[in-house]
């Protein structure tokens, strides 16, 4: 076979070379007939030089089963043939066209060939099928360019599809698109909802060198279907359609103006609204955060009509025989838009039946110094009458303290402790021993106190007059218990059931005190005049169980302090007390809306304070530091803190604890882990639920912030000793819903992990248990642990410390002393053109959030003293209230260093 194919082959060789001899003899015979008769007029020389290619074969592409046709054109040319992949096409194959060019003369010569689709793909996967012309003359031969012969296809599948998105508005958009495999390679537009896309008519598109589309600035008119479409001569291929959507999330509008009162007379609420407006919500943005509703209490006065007294006597008879008799618009009189009365003031009728009376011969004069005598006699009258009655009320007074001695030791316990021996070089009041004074009561005698320093010589701190002061209690009492019995019959109160563990009992007067609920974080302060002078209350201070307590909470709300309650309710005070309570709010207070809730006597628990959002006329205002909350509050009763989250980066302090049984009889282990609010409270719980159970402490407690995020809390057991212990835990971590920790309202919520050892000799046990919200936040605690040897304790080293008493009563209760107090105030009350009053002491003890409450007390340094006292129930500082007060250039009533308060 071969053989056979090598002969054909030159065979066809031979036949080529005879044809083109035969051809090359007939070229020159024209050629000698030519010049014979046209040797005068054409040039001979053109005709030997080599040829040169007036059309070239170029590159063209086979589209399915259509042949292509390749031409080549030169001059001066004898003969022109193709050659395909380096092989000669056949003559037969070839077309070919002469022609004289009118100019030269020379001979032209176009050749034309088809190429078919089976010979390409007979060179398919060796190599490109090219062609190239090669021309001859007498001269030479010259060859053309290569042109090569394709295939012309496109693929179906594009390699990469744009895909659908959903931005926000100015977004930058990305869309990819790879187009099928062709050749030649695929042209690519884009479409926007069957529109062809022209990045010059909008430059807010941009297509780039590998056909992507972007689109620089998302409009809301750029909401479309997008499709890429590739093409070349052989098909026209379309993408799956990218439908991309530019949403727009919702913003505020501002508040609109407070509505108008909803009481037309006493209280109510306002209300004032916004919208999402601005912009609104489209295309499936985000609704506006947080509320769109603010509603306040309002007050208002209510109208009063005006009514008549009764007429007054008729007057006497005069001179013209009339008489008269008035009436006045006063009970009551008219007020808050009230009516005026309705009638007249002054009426006059005959008095002689027409028969009048002479004048009267007594001079006008007399008449008048007559009325100005009486009018002086009843005044004086009046005035003798106003003394007595005080003078009757002075008698009637429990105690009247008017000497700096009886105030720092006539209301503290009998076993006040004496100054230790290291603070001699402390300063406490100075009375003026030169006066003498008399105390009459049951109180202890007055106690020489040796280490006192000699006032100086301050305008602010001058010593008392030298006059006599008495405390009169209109009847001698010889013994404490005297006067205890009579305290007893005074108090305006039933004594309560005395729970130690949460309640605080004690008996106060105008001196004030304060209770404190022992490693709660719980107190009350009531303030020297809080409660008026002359009375003696027994009050309580209580926290109570969650379960004792339905507060109603509604979406994102939750419980962010214990319920407590300080009583009795209804007891007239003077003055606002402050009652301090531990909260669990975390981070910036602009995540959070908080609001200080009040149980009303009906059992309905009432918003009595939003705190960002006080008016001047609200009786409650609220301190809120970082763990405790201190509450003013002038009506005793049942309180606590609600808490709604703004977004989900508000999160509450929660503290893990993690106990486990002291001992261990059986082959099952187990572990508790406490999820509780960080608050004194709620450790005081477990740790009193623990000590029943016989629960050890494994590891210090650990604070965790849980995220209003909705996600669960996890917990999980990981490093045990597989060869001694195995889990009986099924999942690999427990949960606790979101919900029961956010509500808050919850007791003592706990996982337990249940361990069995394999053995009961292993009384060791080693691991680590995770705690999160989030992946990558949270705590951890590390159990190493022996039952059989440790005894840890269940005591919390971290419970706050319980210095004084449950209830302190008189100065003792207090760090600033009374007299000290009261100098302060008449300093910084007065305001001061160079800010040296009682806004600066505010600002510099970081107590100006709401300057306008302080500002409406008669007394607004007073107010602030109170408030630092609250705050400073275990850690006070009068170094550092000294320090301040002589920056504010007020040396004089702190130029000494004070001791604290002893109890």
């Amino acid at each position: 076979m071969i053989l056979l194919r090598v002969l054909c082959s030159g065979l066809g060789m031979l036949n080529f070379l005879i044809s083109s001899a035969l051809l090359c003899l007939q070229i020159a015979c024209q050629d000698a007939e030519f010049r014979e008769t046209q040797s005068e007029s054409i040039p001979v020389a053109s005709s030997e030089s080599l040829p040169h290619f007036l059309v070239e074969p170029e590159d063209v592409y086979i589209v399915k089963n259509k042949p292509v046709t390749l031409v080549c054109k030169a001059m001066p040319a004898t003969q022109i043939y193709f050659k395909c992949n380096g092989e000669w096409v056949h003559q037969m194959n070839h077309v070919t066209e002469e022609t004289v060019d009118k100019v030269t003369g020379l001979v032209v010569l176009q050749v034309r060939t088809d190429i078919s689709r089976q010979q390409v793909e007979k060179m398919f996967g060796l190599e490109e099928y090219w062609c190239q012309c090669v021309a001859w003359s007498a001269t030479g031969t010259t060859k053309s360019q290569k042109a090569f012969v394709r295939i012309a296809y496109l693929r179906k599948n594009f390699e990469q599809e744009p895909m659908g998105k959903e931005v926000p508005l100015d977004q930058e958009v990305l869309l990819h698109c790879r187009p099928p495999e062709g050749i030649p390679p695929a042209n690519v537009e884009w479409l926007k909802n069957e529109e062809l896309i022209d990045p010059i008519q909008d430059p807010n598109f941009y297509v780039t060198m590998d056909h992507n589309l972007i689109i620089k600035e998302a409009r809301l008119s750029d909401t479309a279907n997008y499709t890429c479409v590739a093409k070349n001569i052989v098909a026209r291929r379309r993408s799956t359609t990218a439908a991309v959507t530019t949403y727009v999330n919702g913003g505020w509008s501002t508040w609109t103006e407070w509505w108008s009162c909803s009481a037309t007379c006493g209280r109510g609420w306002q209300k004032r609204t916004r919208t999402c407006t601005n912009p609104s919500p489209q295309n499936g943005g985000s609704f506006c955060d947080g509320q769109n509703i603010q509603i306040t209490a309002c007050t208002m006065l209510c109208p009063v009509d005006g009514s008549w007294t009764e007429w007054s006597k008729w007057s006497t008879c005069g001179a013209e025989c009339t008489h008269w008799r008035n009436r006045e618009c006063t009970e009551p009189a008219p007020r808050n838009g009230g009516k005026e009365c309705d009638g007249i003031v002054l009426e006059s009728e005959n008095c002689t039946s027409d028969l009048c009376p002479q004048p009267s011969t007594v001079p006008a004069d007399v008449a008048l110094y007559t009325g100005v005598a009486a009018v002086a006699v009843c005044l004086t009258l009046l005035l003798v009458i106003v003394i007595l009655v005080y003078r009757k009320k002075q008698q009637d007074f429990d105690s009247d303290v008017a000497d700096s001695s009886i105030l720092t030791t006539g209301f503290q316990p009998v076993n006040i402790k004496t100054p230790k021996q290291d603070n001699s070089h402390l300063l406490t009041i100075q009375p003026d021993l030169t006066s003498t004074s008399t105390y009459q009561g049951s109180f202890r005698s007055r106690q020489d106190i040796s280490d006192k320093i000699p006032m100086t010589n301050s305008p602010l701190l001058d010593p008392l007059a030298s006059e006599r002061h008495a405390i009169r209690n209109g009847t001698a009492f010889s013994d404490t218990s005297t006067f205890m019995a009579r305290l007893s019959m005074q108090t305006s109160t039933k004594s309560l059931l005395r729970d130690a563990s949460n309640t605080a009992f004690g008996t106060f007067n105008f001196l004030g005190g304060r209770l404190t609920i022992p490693s709660r974080g719980i107190s009350l302060l009531i303030p020297p005049e809080a409660i008026p002078r002359g009375k003696i209350y027994e009050l309580y201070l209580t926290v109570h169980k969650k379960e004792d307590v339905r507060l109603p909470l509604a979406g994102s709300q939750t419980l962010l302090s214990p319920v407590v309650s300080c009583g009795p309710p209804g007891v007239l005070l003077t003055g606002p007390v402050i009652l301090s309570i531990q909260h669990c709010a975390e981070g910036n207070l602009e995540n959070w809306s908080i609001k200080l809730k009040k149980q009303s006597p009906q059992g309905n628990w009432e918003e009595v304070l939003h705190l960002g959002q006080e008016i001047p006329s609200n009786p409650y205002y609220c301190q809120l530091d970082g763990q405790m909350s201190h509450i003013f509050t002038e009506t005793l009763g049942k309180y606590t803190l609600v808490g709604e989250s703004l977004n989900t980066t508000a999160a509450k302090r929660l503290r893990l604890v993690l106990f486990a049984p002291g001992t261990c009889t059986s082959l099952e282990y187990s572990i508790r882990v406490y999820c509780l609010e960080d608050t004194q409270n709620a450790l005081k719980e477990v740790m009193q639920l623990e000590r029943h159970l016989g629960g050890q402490l494994l590891d210090e407690p650990k604070v965790l912030h849980f995220k209003d995020s909705y996600h669960n809390l996890r917990l999980s057991i990981h490093d045990i000793q597989r060869s001694l212990w195995t889990s009986k835990l099924l999942d690999s971590y427990q949960e606790i819903p979101f919900y029961h920790i956010w509500n808050g309202c919850q007791r003592n919520l706990h996982c337990t992990f249940t361990l069995e050892r394999y053995s009961q000799s292993t009384t060791e046990l080693n691991g680590k248990i995770w705690v999160w919200q989030v992946e990558g936040e949270g705590q951890s605690f590390h159990i190493h642990f022996n039952f059989a040897k440790d005894t840890r304790q269940t005591d919390f080293q971290f419970m706050e410390p319980n210095s004084c008493g449950t209830s302190l009563a008189g100065p003792c209760a207090f760090k600033i002393p009374y007299l000290i107090r009261q100098k302060i105030c008449s300093s910084l009350d007065i305001p001061s053109s160079r800010g040296s009053d009682w806004r600066m002491l505010a600002y510099k003890l970081k107590l100006d959030r709401y300057l306008n409450y302080f500002a409406s007390k008669a007394s607004p340094t007073s107010v602030i003293l109170d408030l630092w006292e609250a705050q400073h129930l275990h850690h006070g500082n009068l170094n550092h209230l000294a320090m301040i007060m002589a920056e504010m250039g007020k040396q004089e009533p702190m130029i000494f260093v004070v001791s604290e308060a002893e109890c």
